[in-house]
């Protein structure tokens, strides 16, 4: 997400405050404590999805954001149980078009908001939830998990930023995202390998470098496709922000597309390499 010089305070200013928050969560709260974060994190971010996919549609925006809860709520409580997450994952995409013909508005958008309400509910919700069960499965190492997660995402947005602002030329994808830069991509990539040394050097021993690494520039390469994605739903809807929640970065799907991807990344590594 490309930022300007104005608002960088402010963003240094919210990242001040949050981190705290977010690391007080993770290392001194139960591992629930971090899912009521993640949790209102995802309905938030659901509606501003809605709401561009949505305009003036405030009861499907709201069915949406419901969707999105039971969502949420499914994975974290039987998220084990494959019947439950089958039944979900079927259910959910089926009952877009459905919902569709109850509020059918405009034809000429109805495609595209019968397949948001299909996709919408788990694009956000199940992402921010796995990163939260991240938290829980993983134990005692939970806490760690999560926060390298997060310095994906996040170290790759201020390698990017920097690398793109002072070394930026060629343009990455100017349809999409005008302002994103070749150098910003690979500064990203560079960012998020940080992130990696950190965890594996300072606080994560058991996420041997080996692992880390490349881990880093998978997610950190699907994370800026994320920002991408987002970058083309908002000019594809004419909106230019996701919303105004939080301060200097615009609304919280502004603040979370990346992860959403990294978050999805680091969770199935979990689950098809760490164990």
């Amino acid at each position: 997400m490309a930022v300007t010089k104005s608002n960088l305070a402010m963003r240094l200013l919210t990242a001040a405050v949050a981190v705290p928050v977010i690391l007080f969560l993770l290392y001194k709260c139960p591992p629930y404590a971090f899912y009521f974060l993640a949790f209102p994190a995802a309905l938030v971010g659901s509606f501003e999805l809605f709401a561009m996919t949505h305009p003036g549609d405030r009861v499907s925006q709201v069915v949406g954001v419901l969707l999105a809860a039971a969502a949420s709520l499914l994975v974290w409580f039987f998220g084990h149980d494959t019947r439950v997450l089958l039944t979900l994952l079927v259910a959910i995409p089926l009952l877009g078009p459905l919902l569709t013909l109850i509020r059918v508005g405009d034809i000429s958008t109805a495609a595209l908001r019968a397949c948001a309400m299909g996709f919408g509910p788990l694009f956000v919700a199940l992402p921010m939830t796995m990163l939260a069960m991240l938290r829980r499965d993983m134990q005692d190492d939970g806490p760690g998990y999560v926060l390298v997660t997060l310095m994906f995402a996040w170290l790759a947005d201020t390698g990017g930023y920097f690398a793109g602002r002072f070394l930026g030329k060629h343009k990455l994808y100017e349809l999409v995202s005008p302002k994103k830069t070749v150098e910003g991509a690979v500064g990203g990539l560079a960012g998020s390998v940080v992130g990696a040394l950190l965890a594996s050097l300072v606080y994560l021993p058991a996420f041997p470098l080996a692992h880390s690494i490349p881990l880093a520039i998978v997610a950190s390469a699907l994370g800026q496709a994320g920002d991408l994605g987002e970058s083309l739903l908002k000019r594809s809807t004419g909106v230019k922000d996701s919303g105004a929640i939080v301060p200097g970065h615009g609304g919280v799907l502004d603040r979370i597309d990346a992860l959403l991807l990294t978050s999805t990344a680091v969770y199935l590594y979990m689950l098809w390499v760490h164990h």
